[in-house]
């Protein structure tokens, strides 16, 4: 999207019942320290750092997915070497966990207060997960959440569909929120509406491109969109 005051969507919106969060980059401000234990992994598994755009751009995916996408020449016991390796850095690294973004828990409790049903589709392991629910007191908070490691990875829709059977809800009636094109991608292929935020791993402009219903730079306008506030504008990037 370019620069500049932009109205919020005129996309027909539905009346939904569950909305489903990505984790890193759309709830945690969890992106630098990615960037970071990622190229020192990198650097102990005696390969060049990668850009940091180039390590945005696989967030979302399973972890060797993801390594495998950023050093294809890595055969599967290296991936596996380096993919410990990220492991070990991201944990010391992240002894406290990375914070939430502001508006994150105030606008969770009160969709919780309006009746919406919560989830997690995350590109975590199930270990990483549960720790930072943990560190953040929810781990009865939502409904059902669901890590890489114990799933098909993204853009696959499968953890998704997981969720809304678990559920028992139906794609129109549920929304993914997320900050990559593998999140706004996997809830197409599920039959799903998406909303893309713009303040984690991808600008809104490469994101428009996925078919939001809505793109928000700051996470409290996802309340305001869905109270039908059209009025509420917000600065494009």
């Amino acid at each position: 999207m370019k620069s500049g005051r932009k109205p919020w969507s005129d996309s027909v919106r539905r009346d939904y019942e569950l909305l489903i969060f990505d984790w890193d980059g759309t709830l945690a401000d969890s992106i630098g320290r990615i960037v970071e234990a990622m190229n020192a992994a990198a650097e102990r598994a005696g390969e060049a750092p990668s850009p940091e755009d180039a390590v945005k751009g696989i967030i979302g995916l399973a972890l060797g997915e993801a390594i495998s996408t950023l050093y294809p020449h890595l055969d599967p016991l290296q991936v596996e070497t380096f993919r410990q390796h990220y492991a070990d850095i991201y944990m010391a690294l992240d002894q406290q966990p990375s914070p939430l973004f502001e508006g994150v828990v105030e606008s969770l409790d009160a969709f919780r207060a309006e009746g919406y049903r919560l989830a997690v589709a995350t590109g975590k392991a199930r270990r990483g997960l549960d720790r930072v629910l943990k560190a953040n007191g929810w781990e009865q908070f939502f409904d059902i959440t669901r890590a890489a490691d114990e799933t098909r990875g993204k853009p696959h829709p499968l953890m998704l569909e997981e969720i809304l059977g678990h559920c028992r809800v139906e794609p129109a009636r549920a929304l993914m929120v997320g900050d990559s094109a593998f999140d706004l991608q996997m809830a197409s292929n599920a039959g799903m509406h998406s909303v893309a935020v713009g303040y984690g791993a991808m600008s809104l402009q490469a994101l428009a491109e996925f078919g939001p219903q809505v793109c928000i730079d700051h996470f409290s306008q996802l309340r305001e969109w869905l109270a039908g506030s059209r009025q509420v504008q917000f600065q494009g990037r």
